[in-house]
């Protein structure tokens, strides 16, 4: 049986700083030689040359004519292999990987050239296993069930046409129109936030137009009010993201929520009476405190790895590339007008300080929480990524289909399937501490 490829390279491995590996690649003279007539002989069969019938065209009329695409094919092969082989090694936890240089492939010449790697530092994470963490879970109270019963009365309330000004929680029927053109290629949710007529605005968070509250709390039916919107850099809608859209808004009329009484609340809620709704809301109450006991045990849990961890060296390059994606995320929250981009610049030094604390804070728990990873064989299937990505596209407003696609183009998949990894590791050492 004839040798693979990768199998026939040669590879010397050079460690020139912390988290950095250079392999320096020899393909022998005889393997390039090999690997030529190879590629020369698949180029001969799929290539229709006029004057010879399919594969028949001689060798080197091929070679002469396609020399250009026979080298990079080649060429493409040999790095394949030799990215296979480094990343044989475990040893050689590599993250990024790319050639240095511009080697030059010669037919029926031995080949050299190096691939440089970024790779993920070395530290040990000690008996993660053993970690116990004892924190008990809030008991719920009458006074709080309660309270949650108080706001459900409010909540469910039925809303009845008033004639006062409008306050706040209060529903009003309007119709809007903002200032801003509608752009060619705007989704049917820009179209609407844009203009619309006989809808309603909720007087309460979170809220359908940025400032709407406020601009229309004391507002009055049959008139006019006119506010400028000013929508965060990180709005879910692109084409309105750090905009100031000026809004016409007509009230058409001010509705408002009365209280249920004990009979109306339980008849709403679907249950017999006002004690089997106070049981559910407890079992509810008692669920959010378990869930709220898992956070900070997955807290107490990572504080302990991060402690136990020690300081290591974080890959340059890959630090770097954090750095900006924090950089960039400060930018979008802070700036919304030119005024905000100017003051942004002058206080560059600090938000570049305060990205690359926030950047090694999660390249750090991203990489003990890796290693864990490997160690315990920990991954993702497709369905834990197609599950998170209809939960998120629900609660964001958006077909899953766009969702997805939206991702995919920004490079927000990554994130997310190493968000819900780190998720995985992390709630799989909190219930083992638990115990």
């Amino acid at each position: 049986m004839a040798k693979k490829l990768v199998d026939s390279i040669q590879m010397e491995v050079r460690s020139t700083q912390p988290c950095r590996r250079e392999f320096d690649i020899t393909v022998p003279a005889d393997v390039v030689k090999s690997e030529t007539e190879k590629t020369l002989r698949e180029f001969a069969g799929a290539i229709a040359v006029p004057g010879f019938r399919q594969g028949k065209a001689p060798v080197a009329m091929i070679r002469s004519r396609y020399e250009k695409e026979i080298r990079e094919e080649l060429q493409r092969r040999i790095m394949y292999a030799a990215f296979e082989l480094a990343g044989k090694d475990e040893a050689n936890d590599i993250l990024t990987c790319g050639i240095e240089g511009n080697p030059e492939l010669k037919f029926d010449s031995e080949f050299k050239f190096t691939l440089g790697a970024d790779v993920a530092p070395e530290f040990e994470v000690g008996d993660y296993k053993a970690i116990k963490v004892e924190i008990p879970v809030d008991a719920v109270t009458d006074e709080q069930v309660e309270e949650r019963v108080k706001f459900y009365r409010t909540m469910y309330g039925n809303y009845a046409d008033v004639e006062e000004p409008a306050r706040a929680e209060d529903m009003l029927k309007v119709s809007y129109k903002g200032d801003m053109a509608v752009p060619e290629d705007a989704t049917p949710a820009v179209k609407r936030q844009l203009e619309a007529d006989n809808t309603f605005i909720w007087l309460s968070d979170p809220e359908s137009i940025p400032g709407c509250i406020a601009a229309l709390t004391g507002a009055e039916k049959g008139k006019e009010v006119v506010f400028d919107a000013v929508y965060p850099a990180d709005y879910r809608e692109a084409a309105l993201a750090g905009k100031t859209v000026k809004y016409t808004v007509t009230v058409l009329g001010i509705q408002r929520r009365a209280a249920l009484t004990d009979e109306e609340l339980a008849e709403k809620a679907r249950v017999k009476n006002l004690d089997e709704f106070r049981d559910m809301l407890r079992k509810a109450m008692e669920q959010e405190n378990a869930s709220k006991n898992h956070n900070e045990v997955v807290e107490a849990v990572y504080k302990r790895l991060s402690d136990g961890a020690g300081e290591f060296e974080l890959p340059p390059n890959v630090l770097q590339a954090e750095i900006q994606k924090e950089l960039q995320k400060i930018a979008r929250e802070t700036v919304r007008s030119e005024e905000d981009a100017e003051k942004f610049k002058t206080e560059i030094e600090e938000h570049k300080a305060a990205a690359e604390k926030a950047a090694r804070a999660a390249l750090r728990k991203t990489f003990i929480l890796r290693k864990i990873a490997r160690l315990e064989k920990i991954s993702l299937n497709q369905g834990e990524v197609d599950a998170q990505l209809r939960d998120m596209s629900r609660y964001y407003g958006y077909r899953e289909k766009e969702f997805r696609a939206m991702l995919e183009k920004n490079g927000g998949m990554d994130d997310l399937q190493l968000d819900i990894l780190n998720a995985k590791v992390l709630n799989q050492l909190a219930e083992n501490a638990k115990k």
